[in-house]
């Protein structure tokens, strides 16, 4: 029978007999590999509005993550949190900041600019080393200045190259950094945090959904049957990777998972190129070649050591 195994922040993590180390790899890499080919579920609803996948993406999320709350034990601290007005406060904002980078995301994949949301999330590492930089007042190694201006290098040609600023790669970049910047200040494990975010965005989600449903423009229950088994599956296309990072990154050290985040955009880089035949001009090579010479430099610094152990 699987066991669980209880981290520093007494959130529990399934174990089943294995190493955390090596249970931690498997959760995120699972995670990872998910994400990976998340675009390829999404171009199938790419004809449903992107707020309307977005609203089925939290609602049908919440059962999904009710159950790994149940099935762990941890009911008591989203109760707990009720209680809490500034944890309620910033799981608000954090939901708001992770529904603006599904919607932008899930647009993105749906108008052919995918590979503009791997670039972001490449770049969205280099942006919380400048979110540190800013509001913790960190210092900034040569090789950390470098890597920054590589990537503002980089966002200058796509600007010169497209008449106008790379604003998906920016915003994606952007809006998960400071996603996973507050988020770190919610005092619950990663499991309790998602599913209060999932839960605060449930009414308005509801709400909307029943709108379109009653308006007729909806794709539920008035849809074709593929859709409202598509609709469905965006339960657990949403839930399970986030909760399998959640676990691996409570095992790994970060190290590990600065290298293992660039898995996902790798993946979702060359389905945009080779099963999406997105345009890939020079430009975009050109930019691409800086933003990977960047993200080295940064794995060099801090993710090269050692793979594996707990933190």
């Amino acid at each position: 029978m699987a066991t669980e195994s209880m981290t520093t922040d007494g959130q529990e993590v399934p174990s089943g007999g294995i190493a955390p180390a090596a249970r931690g790899f498997w959760f995120a890499l699972s995670a990872y590999l998910l994400w990976g080919v998340l675009p390829l579920f999404i171009k199938l609803v790419d004809h449903v509005p992107a707020v309307e996948i977005v609203a089925h993406r939290i609602l049908w999320s919440v059962p999904i993550a009710a159950a790994v709350l149940i099935a762990l034990g941890r009911t008591a601290d989203v109760i707990k949190a009720f209680g809490s007005p500034r944890t309620m406060a910033m799981a608000a904002l954090t939901a708001a900041l992770i529904t603006v980078n599904w919607s932008i995301y899930v647009w993105a994949i749906a108008v052919d600019r995918t590979v503009e949301t791997a670039l972001g999330y490449y770049v969205n590492p280099l942006m919380s080393v400048v979110m540190g930089a800013v509001f913790l007042g960190e210092r900034l190694s040569r090789a950390q200045m470098a890597a920054i201006g590589l990537a503002a290098i980089a966002v200058v040609i796509l600007t010169l190259e497209t008449g106008g600023l790379p604003w998906i790669s920016l915003a994606l970049a952007a809006s998960f950094a400071v996603y996973g910047f507050l988020r770190k200040t919610l005092p619950i494990g990663p499991s309790q945090g998602f599913f209060l975010e999932v839960l605060l965005l449930a009414i308005p989600s509801l709400l909307y959904v029943l709108w379109l449903e009653v308006d007729g423009t909806g794709h539920f229950l008035t849809g074709e049957p593929l859709d409202v088994f598509l609709m469905l599956a965006c339960g657990p296309a949403t839930a399970v990777p986030l909760l399998l990072y959640g676990f691996g990154a409570k095992l790994l050290r970060l190290s590990t998972i600065g290298l293992m985040q660039y898995i996902a955009p790798t993946m979702i880089f060359l389905i945009a190129v080779f099963v999406f035949d997105e345009p890939f001009s020079s430009g975009k090579a050109a930019a691409f070649a800086l933003i990977w010479t960047a993200l080295a430099i940064y794995s060099w610094i801090y993710s090269w050591p050692m793979l594996f152990g707990k933190r």
